[in-house]
This record gives structure tokens, sequence and C-alpha cells, in this order.
């Protein structure tokens, strides 16, 4: 199979490029891919792609931010989608060209304004796959509403999670389309895996406030009370960076919590480490607990929608404590700590639970998404609607629901700018 995927900036650094590259990468043992770039803003992508993925660009922002259309908003990518401001009438051109000319069998769309350029451009003959890396509870209503309009001219959606891909199939009416959870891939390890000795506790991501590093330094205190030879390390960078330095400060863990910066990639760290730990509000899936288990780290971590619960099994391989719950996710630190022999076995079993996100068995997955697809194409078109009556009257309230709120939000809009 010839397959493309298209991607908002693949030089830069996210999940979303992460996850892309890799299952990118491990199709492109068997298969033609491409990475289409809508932006590129540097020589050097961050992230190196398999050498058998070609990687093209549509829009040079180093040269072009002179264009005559780059200044004009976008039409086509939705004006809700967060990312809209970096679109213009430049990137819809570019995409639609690009989308006309594309000679894939398969093309896969990685964010939702992409998705519904590829539903609304890409041509019949080939397979139009939206991807979505967030949730559909994350978007906001009006996005919501242009997504169900678009979405239903797709073929495949999938969804890093099945708790997602439920939402998907009870609130958006998109007859004819194939819904299914495909999680992201993370790659083989290469070093040794923790052997749980370390005396060390390890959390990564970006540091703002969704992800509740704050909460994971105050629980660690609880530990550090009771076993100061603890250190809890802290990759990542954001906004919330000065604000936690002082709360380390405050709780006086400058000799137990580090902020260790930004490192790409994180095996060599993860493995030093004993414990991995995230305290998120909300997580659309769970890279590090991945990548962090993957390396033989039992995962302490809140379970929070979606992704954590999908990941890990409470009391095998991780622990999963209620959102927001700083005592209880200090007492589950404490567990691990206090106990060698269960954070070795856990630690197995982390690595043996694991293998399921592991590029092999993901990529099978969506060889046969892809292949199931292409084949019943001309059938999926001329079945019916699956689920009747019912569950047409129950995504037609979500969006009658969604479409009162956009609404709403416009009109609140409007108000502001007429009091300035």
């Amino acid at each position: 199979m010839k397959i493309s995927f298209l991607i908002h900036n693949a030089y830069g650094i996210g999940g979303t490029i992460t996850t892309t590259f890799n299952l990118a990468g491990a199709l492109a043992e068997r298969h033609d891919v491409e990475i289409v770039s809508v932006l590129r803003h540097r020589e050097h992508p961050n992230l190196a792609p398999h050498p058998g993925v070609r990687l093209r660009a549509l829009v040079d922002l180093r040269r072009e931010k002179d264009h005559p259309l780059y200044g004009r908003p976008a039409k086509v990518f939705p004006a809700a989608e967060y990312r809209h401001h970096q679109y213009s009438e430049l990137t819809d051109q570019r995409i639609a060209e690009c989308l006309a000319d594309i000679d894939a069998d398969v093309v896969i769309g990685t964010r939702p304004g992409l998705n519904v350029h590829l539903a609304l451009q890409a041509p019949e003959r080939v397979l139009r796959v939206g991807q979505e890396h967030l949730t559909l509870d994350n978007h906001p209503p009006g996005l919501r509403t242009a997504l169900r309009r678009a979405y239903r001219r797709l073929d495949v959606l999938t969804t890093v999670t099945e708790a997602d891909a439920d939402s998907y199939r009870r609130k958006m009416r998109l007859p004819g389309v194939r819904v299914e959870a495909l999680p992201n891939s993370v790659p083989d390890p290469v070093l040794p895996t923790a052997d749980g000795t370390a005396r060390v506790v390890v959390a990564a991501g970006r540091l703002v406030p969704v992800k509740r590093f704050d909460l994971i330094i105050e629980a660690f205190a609880r530990v550090v009370a009771e076993r100061p030879d603890w250190q809890l390390r802290i990759y990542g960078k954001g906004e919330e960076q000065d604000r936690l330095r002082a709360l380390i400060e405050t709780l006086g863990l400058w000799n137990n919590v580090f902020l260790m910066g930004a490192v790409t990639p994180m095996e060599a760290e993860w493995v030093k480490g004993s414990i991995g730990v995230a305290a998120s509000n909300f997580e659309p899936f769970g890279m590090t607990l991945v990548e962090a288990m993957r390396c033989g780290l039992p995962f302490v971590s809140t379970d929070c929608p979606y992704g954590p619960g999908e990941i890990i099994k409470d009391g095998e391989d991780g622990r999963l404590v209620p959102v927001g719950d700083g005592a209880a996710l200090a007492a589950a630190l404490l567990e691990l700590v206090r106990d060698d022999e269960r954070r070795r076995r856990m630690g197995e079993a982390a690595v043996a639970n694991a293998r399921r996100f592991a590029p092999g068995p993901v990529v099978a997955q969506a060889e046969r998404l892809f292949k199931e697809a292409l084949e019943a194409r001309g059938a999926r078109r001329a079945a019916p609607e699956h689920g009747g009556m019912q569950h047409a009257l129950v995504s037609q309230g979500h969006a009658a629901r969604d479409l009162a709120r956009a609404a709403a939000s416009s009109a609140l809009r409007t108000v502001r700018k007429g009091r300035r």
C-alpha cells in the first residue's frame, strides 16, 4: 500500500509528531510511506524519520511569511480548531492541491482540522482515515458541530482509546464511517529495563496545569518524610516551571525533587528510575505511561479520562488513584517504595503488559483496518446505518446541544467586543 500522513508541523516537538513518526516508520517496513507536513519552520525535524519514510512540507514559514495569501485566515480549516490561527488561505490552497494530486491508497489526517480537509477534499479513490489524538469531549461545541458535518465523509475514524471510540459512536451521527480505537505505539526499548533497585521516581511531560506536577510534588513530600533517601525527577518544560520550583523550595525538597528539563528520547532516563508517576486531570492516551512501563517501571497514575485506565492494570503493573487526591497518590507511591519485591514484580508485569503497545501489534491492527476498509468500502457505504432510529435520536440530541452552546459562545464574544 501507499500510505500518506498529513500532519500539522513535523518539524516541531509533541506527542502527535512522535506517534506519527513511530507508526509511519513501522509501516515503512512493508509499505510505501510519506509524511506531508503542512508547515515547516526549520531545516531539519527534531525527530529523525525512518529512512524509508519520505518527508515533504507544503508551506515553508522560513520563506513564505510574506506570501499574500499567508495573512488571510483559513476558510476550510475550521475556525473553532485550536490551531486555526496558524492556518491561512495559503495552507487551504496547498493542502487542496496536495490532496488533489495525491497517489496514495490511504491518506491519514492527524488532527481535527486536517481531518476536515481530508474529508472534504481528498478524492474518492483514496481511503480517507481521520485520526483523533485528543478526545471528542475535549473539543469545543463549535468544533464538534463542524466535525459532525465533515466526518461523515471519512471512511475510517480512529481514536487512541476505546472509551473515546465509544463516545464518537454514541454522540456523532456518522453513517458508513468505521470508528475504531487504534492506540499509539512505542518503539521497542534498546536499553536493559530497570531492575527496581534505584530509589528514584520519574515523571515526564509538559509542565502545564492539567498535568498537575504540583500534586506530584506535594504527594512526594509525604514519601520523603518517611523515606528521605528517595528522589523525584521531573522531565519537561512549560509555563509551570517557575511555580513548581517555588513549590519545591517552599516544601524544603531541594535535595529530593529535581526539575531535569526536557529530554528526548526519554528511555535512558526511565531506566534510571524504579517507579513512574503521573497526576493528570485529563489524558487522551498517556504516552509517558507506556514508555515507562516498556522500560520496566510500575506506574502510579490518576484514573483520569481517558487513557490511564486502559493502560494500567491496577494492582498488577501499577496503581490507579482518584483524580486530584494527593493523599491517595502518596499512599500508592509509598506502597511501592516500601516493598522492594512488589516493585520488582510489578515492573516485570509492566514490561509484559505494555508489549501490546509495541509497533508490531499496533501496525498489524492498522494494516488489518486499512485492508478491510479498502475491500469493504462499497459495501459499507451501501449498508444501512447501525443503531437505527434510537442512535439517530441520541446523536441528534448531542448535535442540538452543541449548536446551542456554540451559538451562546458566539453571542458572548459579540457582546464582549461591543463593550470594548
